[in-house]
């Protein structure tokens, strides 16, 4: 992933071939499936793989985990064809240096406050909300908000009204949205997608 002139776009939590087709038409530099248990976004390993197979090369293809074993990630990563792993719980560094392969990009989602990207051995940071997925964002245009080092992405509660604001307000080298591109929880809306993207990039 190289330096970038606009904002890195991901949308996550898709489960229709329809979507994903919005979301890479829509110009999204990554899509994101839920394998994480117990969200109305999650996907097995088969769907995901179709899903999957109609994305081109140049969009990362990434596979959502939280409180799974290592041996669990790498087997429903293997299985899906997904070219990411997004880890979103306490998973330690051993996770990081256990799932890297070539060609793997190794994303940490995480809700606290971390000072850099990159110290846990993952390629990309995600700054989520305190509850991901509730579409509760985070306080970023408070004073006490520190953006960190590195290249991150900035998650929870944002929706095309409010993502240009957040990104001026951060200076995020990317954005990732979910539950604010629904019509309905774990719902995509076509129009909101598309809406997100250009916001993003307007």
């Amino acid at each position: 992933m190289s330096e970038r002139s606009v904002p890195f776009v991901k949308i996550c939590g898709l489960k229709t071939a329809h979507d994903v087709e919005v979301a890479v038409a829509a110009g999204a530099d990554a899509v994101g499936f839920v394998f994480a248990p117990g969200s109305p976004r999650t996907v097995d390993a088969a769907a995901a793989r179709a899903l999957a197979a109609g994305v081109p090369d140049g969009v990362l293809t990434v596979g959502v985990f939280r409180g799974q074993s290592v041996a669990e990630v790498r087997r429903l990563t293997e299985e899906s064809g997904v070219r990411a792993v997004q880890l979103h719980g306490d998973e330690g560094p051993e996770y990081y240096e256990e799932l890297r392969t070539p060609g793997r990009t190794l994303v940490r989602a995480t809700a606290e406050h971390v000072r850099r990207c990159g110290e846990l051995g993952e390629d990309l940071l995600l700054l989520d909300a305190p509850d991901p997925g509730s579409g509760k964002p985070w306080n970023w245009g408070s004073a006490e908000f520190t953006a960190p080092e590195g290249r991150w992405l900035l998650a929870g509660g944002l929706t095309p009204a409010n993502v240009g604001e957040a990104l001026a307000a951060t200076g995020a080298w990317g954005v990732d949205v979910s539950s604010g591109v629904e019509s309905e929880r774990g719902v995509k809306s076509p129009q909101l997608i598309r809406a997100f993207v250009a916001a993003a990039r307007g």
